[in-house]
């Protein structure tokens, strides 16, 4: 397709606020029957969907069976106690496994650059962004989603914690937050894969390796690794930085405790930067020419 078309495929957008907003209106309700779509296409078998929900639950699970085995050995690591360790690894994954069933096929991209498919859903009237999210919308992630809900359950009920109005509060909003967060850096891998195509396994190192680190104390790493994770990719505010104040301890790199409630804004930004991205991406494509 000329690079005509393609331009005006992809730069096809309302200049003024309320165009905008009909857009993103647009593009949720394209995102809802979507993954509606593959929701009963998904319960048609449920034996099978029970089946693989539960693998999806025993794999996560595996995790923590390994935490609880290192405290066979162990009274504290980095100086964390069991609930407060299985507070961080309870809040890492229900983030990053929400943000995951919500928007996990967004690392298929680079494949679907190289076979030429991208073009077919450049062609539909509906945002692109929409129809990646929701493709194979896997229902089964609720598996890990459940598993990461009861770690964190039982950490809240065990974690030595002067419980608040505010620290209760806290707890769903580093959900959302991590989330939106994971969320974000899903959206920035899948538009790198526009220029590299074949970038999946450097997502998935800021994704599901994000996740792996942020399940074990920040006391446990190098201060250098620590500051990248607040200050270059951030990371951190999924659930380190927010849950040392919610369980009163200090900031490894001496930061002001205010910082623990920046989490919303970091997300909002990081969302807001990912968008660009991936807006910068989608128009710079020129299709595989097949």
């Amino acid at each position: 397709m000329a690079d005509g078309v393609w331009e005006a495929a992809v730069a096809d957008r309302p200049a003024d606020a309320a165009g905008r907003w009909a857009v993103v209106t647009h593009g949720l309700h394209v995102y809802r029957l979507l993954v509606w779509m593959w929701i009963r296409s998904t319960l048609a078998y449920r034996v099978s969907f029970a089946m693989t929900a539960l693998g999806n639950f025993a794999a996560s699970a595996l995790d923590f069976v390994a935490l609880l085995l290192m405290f066979s050995r162990i009274d504290v690591l980095g100086g964390f106690s069991l609930p407060e360790v299985a507070l961080l690894y309870g809040l890492a994954g229900m983030a990053m496994h929400l943000a995951d069933l919500l928007m996990g096929s967004m690392d298929r991209l680079g494949s679907r650059i190289r076979d030429g498919s991208l073009d077919t859903l450049l062609l539909r009237p509906v945002p692109v962004f929409a129809q990646l999210a929701a493709d194979r919308f896997a229902l089964r992630r609720l598996g890990g989603i459940s598993q990461s809900a009861v770690v964190l359950g039982w950490a809240l009920a065990h974690v030595d914690v002067a419980w608040s109005a505010g620290r209760v509060l806290m707890v769903p909003v580093m959900v959302l937050t991590g989330t939106a967060i994971f969320g974000a850096v899903f959206t920035a891998g899948a538009a790198f894969q526009f220029w590299a195509q074949d970038a999946a396994q450097v997502q998935n190192s800021f994704t599901y390796g994000g996740r792996a680190m942020l399940q074990y104390p920040p006391t446990v790493f190098a201060r250098d690794l620590v500051r990248g994770v607040v200050f270059v990719v951030p990371l951190a505010f999924v659930n380190w930085v927010p849950a040392l104040w919610l369980l009163g301890r200090p900031e490894p790199l001496g930061l002001p405790p205010w910082v623990a409630f920046l989490g919303p804004a970091v997300a909002a930004l990081l969302c807001a930067a990912a968008g660009l991205l991936w807006r910068r991406a989608l128009a710079a494509y020129r299709s595989t020419g097949s």
